[in-house]
């Protein structure tokens, strides 16, 4: 096949050995990484047909469902799931690859576990409805792109059986209407039509402010950003929204050799560096 991965299928079973949780997908990741000789290389990451799911919860009203899965030489992949009242939501997906696989990452120069956090922005699922994807869809983030395909999945599942009602993604709805071909009555007796109106060109948005945000490490600031922020978000709409600075909090850690900043404007929206 075009895709040389396999197929994972988690079922996690509750107390009474009940499935609260199941999860049928496919999913390859491309990782671009930094060789001993300086320059950079893409490779594939691949599922094998072994894989485990240690550590997957069910979740509930306070906890969050997990769905996590190790393969190959101490790779692996999770999302926590999130529930409401009515519905419920992947929260953060989270890859770990070991560059210490000779196979996937012959000449790396980094060596050891490197972990990307993405948050998932996929809609909310309908309480006792399964989410389903067949087209295949990716999420980019710190030089990585994560590739899902064929998938199936239903958290915080009632009475122990997957739900037989359907939320399907985005890319499998058909977004165009039939072809009608014309007849001679619509060919003979169209009347003549007035142009719509030119449309108003939006609102040009401002540049955004710029936000000064830092972080310590005991006494000392170990992360500092000056820059001001813009997002440029398409979903039904191309939507501008500028982070404001004044009610923005960053937080965040700094490591041996890697630091995370994190920033949330009060509106939920979060920003990882």
């Amino acid at each position: 096949g075009f895709f040389q991965s396999y197929a994972v299928e988690v079922d996690i079973k509750d107390a009474s050995n009940a499935t609260c949780l199941y999860a049928d997908w496919m999913m390859r990741f491309l990782i671009t990484y930094e060789s001993n000789k300086g320059d950079y290389k893409n490779t594939t990451l691949n599922l094998p047909s072994n894989v485990t799911h240690n550590g997957s919860v069910c979740g509930n009203d306070t906890q969050p469902a997990l769905v996590a899965v190790q393969f190959g030489e101490g790779h692996s992949w999770s999302i926590n799931l999130t529930k409401t009242n009515e519905t419920y939501q992947g929260d953060f997906i989270t890859l770990t690859y070991n560059t210490n696989d000779t196979a996937v990452f012959p000449d790396a120069k980094r060596k050891g576990l490197v972990t990307v956090l993405v948050k998932d922005l996929s809609p909310p699922v309908q309480l006792n409805t399964v989410y389903v994807c067949h087209n295949s869809f990716s999420i980019e983030a710190e030089n990585t792109t994560q590739i899902f395909w064929n998938v199936t999945m239903q958290a915080f599942i009632q009475n122990g059986t997957v739900s037989k009602k359907e939320s399907r993604c985005a890319g499998d709805t058909p977004t165009s209407a039939p072809t009608v071909r014309p007849t001679i009555a619509n060919v003979t007796t169209a009347p003549t039509t007035t142009l719509p109106p030119a449309p108003t060109p939006p609102k040009p948005v401002e540049n955004p402010d710029t936000g000064n945000y830092s972080l310590k490490s005991g006494n000392k600031t170990c992360f500092l950003a000056s820059v001001g922020l813009q997002l440029n978000v398409s979903q039904d709409k191309p939507l501008l929204i500028n982070i404001n600075p004044k009610t923005t909090v960053a937080d965040g850690a700094c490591g041996n050799t890697t630091a995370t900043l994190k920033l949330n404007d009060g509106n939920s929206t979060l920003i990882g560096f």
